[in-house]
């Protein structure tokens, strides 16, 4: 597979306007994302998580409900509802979400995508938020691994804007179709230029689990959940995070 043209167009208009928003903090139904792309492929995606308090006395809890199909054998894109809960639940943010697979599997030492998120919350006060960065993965014999980087910026906040810098990473090990193990840890270190500070840093890793069951034809139900512990002090003590995708 070539690269489309059209792609990296998205690239360079997108970095100029994030190294041109508030400290991010990555929401509990975060998860990982792989850059592999299924032409023709719907789904329905839901997505749940909830992190233990740090410095606010509720409970930090989000839930997705999205919406994807792939238009093309490299793109595929996907419309979320988003809902946030801190004692109460309430309406949070509309997602879109586009992937771009620029390889196909095997033909580099890696195998890599795009991913670019666009986010409108209710709150008109945060602004918009711009999302952008290469998914990486590589097999090691039964052990898939993926490497993420973002970086990540609002627009037209009400707080100052800086373009902030995460990761996320994923081992998987095969072992049934079913039923596979692994682990998974998200971070984020402040502005992409200039780091936070390492006791202000959020870093969190933990296992998690994975699998899939086919339901006849093109449908595919995928499951996969996380348990992740802080490894840094800013960071929630906790959080669960769950994934289930119906695919068709």
């Amino acid at each position: 597979m070539r690269t489309p043209a059209h792609v990296l167009a998205i690239v360079a208009a997108a970095l100029p306007l994030l190294s041109l928003a508030p400290l991010a903090h990555a929401d509990p139904d975060d998860y990982v994302a792989v850059p592999a792309v299924e032409y023709g492929e719907r789904e329905i995606e839901l997505r749940l998580g909830t992190a233990s308090p740090t410095d606010d006395p509720h409970r930090q809890s989000a839930a997705s409900l999205a919406f994807g199909y792939g238009v093309t054998p490299w793109w595929a894109t996907e419309i979320y509802g988003k809902w946030h809960r801190s004692g109460a639940t309430s309406f949070d943010a509309v997602e879109w979400e586009n992937k771009f697979q620029l390889t196909e599997p095997g033909q580099y030492f890696a195998d890599f995508g795009l991913l670019v998120e666009t986010e409108f919350p209710h709150d008109h006060a945060e602004g918009y938020e711009l999302r952008i960065g290469p998914l990486m993965q590589k097999d090691f014999g039964p052990v898939q691994a993926n490497f993420n980087v973002f970086l990540e910026r609002h627009y037209h906040a009400s707080e100052p804007e800086v373009t902030e810098l995460e990761y996320q990473w994923q081992l998987r090990y095969r072992w049934q179709p079913a039923l596979d193990f692994g682990a998974q840890g998200f971070g984020e270190v402040g502005q992409w230029n200039d780091w936070a500070p390492a006791r202000a840093q959020e870093h969190m890793a933990g296992p998690a689990i994975f699998g899939k069951f086919p339901l006849g034809g093109r449908q595919v139900l995928k499951y996969d959940a996380a348990v992740l512990f802080r490894l840094s002090d800013a960071a929630p003590a906790r959080t669960f995070r769950a994934q289930v995708e119906y695919e068709f």
